[in-house]
């Protein structure tokens, strides 16, 4: 069900179960971690330096595949705690920046995948919210904390009652996800931003990706966050990729970053 190619220093990761609208069971976690595992051992080895998620079909994730769900015996929590946590923080600490272009049903885990991702594009007519209502379940993957850090609490809960859904383009405006673009320009867009990211500085996005995370969970102040950029920058103006971007700078031309 999962696909991982490497190509000019981009990493795509595909989710192709189309006929399931790519809902993962517990083997595809399991593949879903591998194929991120392997592009990690290629970026230590300097051949993957940004890393694109897509689903094929007419969904990005559904969420759980629960077409074989027995309820009565059903450990959730092995699931989700035992399985789908632990991917999504490998997916967050991945060494390279980090895209997913997503379309139609981003729901559950689908959108655990969002969250665990740097850059996330999605198709105006995307498709987001909690539709657990008539399962007698509730939002899992970190859904609760992020639309209600996004959305607000009275918003987070009447869409959890409701079950109902809300647009890409409006998810984008609401500060959810990066960009709302038509369906049919979505992948052709954003393979184009991650081509482009590839040969840049990985070492200062990285750095970059892990100050965001580290003001996110550890809300850091702006004083807190400035010693963090200080300490960065003293590390990076010892680098290669330093050297290049001022030598690029003074020069007047295009910089060849290699870190």
């Amino acid at each position: 069900m999962i696909s991982l190619s490497i190509n000019n220093g981009v990493a795509e990761v595909v989710l192709d179960a189309p006929h399931k609208l790519n809902s993962l069971d517990e083997q595809a976690l399991a593949e879903l971690a591998n194929a991120y595992d392997a592009a990690a051992d290629a970026a230590s080895r300097g051949e993957v330096r940004a890393l694109l998620l897509r689903g094929e079909g007419r969904a990005f994730c559904a969420g759980r595949d629960i077409s074989h769900v027995r309820p009565e015996s059903d450990d959730a929590a092995a699931y989700l705690g035992g399985l789908v946590q632990p991917l999504l923080k490998k997916m967050s600490s991945f060494p390279a920046p980090t895209f997913a272009a997503a379309h139609g049903a981003c729901l559950g885990v689908g959108l655990g995948l969002l969250l665990a991702t740097d850059v996330v594009y999605v198709a105006e007519n995307a498709k987001f919210g909690s539709p657990f209502a008539k399962l007698g379940a509730t939002l899992d993957s970190g859904g609760h904390w992020y639309f209600t850090e996004r959305l607000g609490m009275h918003r987070t809960l009447d869409l959890i009652y409701t079950a109902e859904l809300i647009s890409g383009a409006e998810a984008v405006a609401n500060g959810m996800f990066s960009r709302a673009m038509p369906a049919d320009e979505l992948l052709e867009n954003t393979r184009a931003v991650v081509a482009k990211v590839a040969t840049g500085a990985t070492g200062a996005f990285t750095a970059s990706k892990e100050l965001v995370a580290h003001i996110r969970d550890q809300r850091l102040g702006l004083w807190g966050a400035m010693e963090e950029e200080n300490s960065e920058q003293a590390r990076l103006c010892k680098s290669d990729d330093y050297a290049e971007g001022f030598r690029a700078f003074q020069e007047k031309r295009e910089p060849k970053f290699t870190g």
